[in-house]
C-alpha cells in the first residue's frame, strides 16, 4: 500500500492529484509543516504537537525534514516531482511514459520548473497572499525573472498541446502545479496566454478538482 507522508498545503498536493488520476490506492498520514506550528505559537517538539516535520519519528523518513515524503513496497522517497514520475511509471497508462525518449523529455520539464521556475513564482505567491509594503516591487521582480522561462514554455506550448507525447501527463501535472504558484499575478498571465490556456485546462480535469477542494477544506 502507498503512504504519502505530507499534507493538502504543501507539495504534496502534486502526488495527490496525481494519484487521483491514477486511482491508485493510498494512505494519506498528515505532517504538518513545523513552521506553521511555530507560527502559531506552538513548539513543534512538544508532546502535545501534532505529528509534524520536526517529529523524531518523521525525521527518519526524512533526515531534511520536508514533506511530501511516499513509502511504498520498501522504497522510501522524497522530492514531489520525483514521487510524481515514479508514481506514473509504475501505474503505467497514458500518463506515464510511453518509451524512454518521452521519460527523458519528462525528466528534463520537472528539472526544468524546479530550476528556472519555481523560486520566482513561490516568490510572486508569498507577497500576493500576505501583501505587505514592498508586494508590488517583489512581485514585479519575479515575474521579470520568470519571463525568460515562460516564455520558453509559451513557445513550446504554441508548438504542442502538452508537455510531452501530445496528452496529458505526469510531466503536465508537475509543471502546472510549479506554475500556480504564479497564477494569481494576472498581468503575467496575460503576457504568456498560451501557458495561461494550458493551466487552466489542466485545472480543469476532475481529478484536479478534487484535490483542490480537499485542499480548501484543509485548516490553515
Amino acid at each position: 500500500m502507498i503512504t504519502l507522508y505530507g499534507v493538502y498545503r504543501s507539495r504534496a498536493s502534486r502526488n495527490l492529484w496525481l494519484l487521483e488520476e491514477l486511482g491508485l490506492p493510498y494512505t494519506l498520514k498528515p505532517v504538518m509543516q513545523a513552521y506553521r506550528l511555530v507560527a502559531k505559537g506552538i513548539d513543534p517538539l512538544t508532546p502535545e504537537a501534532p505529528f509534524n516535520t520536526r517529529t523524531p519519528e518523521f525525521l527518519r523518513l526524512s533526515p531534511a525534514g520536508a514533506i511530501p515524503v511516499l513509502e511504498d513496497a520498501g522504497l522510501v522517497l522524497s522530492e514531489s516531482l520525483a514521487i510524481n514520475l515514479y508514481l506514473a511509471k509504475k501505474a503505467g497508462g497514458p500518463l506515464a511514459p510511453k518509451n524512454p525518449q518521452e521519460e527523458a523529455l519528462m525528466v528534463q520539464w520537472a528539472l526544468y520548473g524546479a530550476t528556472a521556475i519555481e523560486e520566482a513564482a513561490l516568490a510572486i505567491q508569498y507577497p500576493l497572499m500576505a501583501g505587505g509594503d514592498d508586494a508590488e516591487t517583489v512581485i514585479a521582480a519575479a515575474a521579470e525573472r520568470l519571463a525568460r522561462p515562460l516564455a520558453a514554455l509559451e513557445a513550446h506550448l504554441a508548438a504542442h498541446s502538452h508537455i510531452t507525447g501530445g496528452r496529458f501527463t505526469v510531466a503536465d501535472i508537475n509543471m502546472a502545479e510549479i506554475l500556480r504558484y504564479a497564477q494569481g499575478h494576472a498581468p503575467l498571465m496575460a503576457r504568456f496566454p498560451r501557458v495561461a490556456s494550458w493551466l487552466k485546462h489542466c485545472q480543469a480535469r476532475p481529478a484536479f478538482q478534487k484535490m483542490w477542494a480537499a485542499r480548501e477544506a484543509e485548516p490553515m
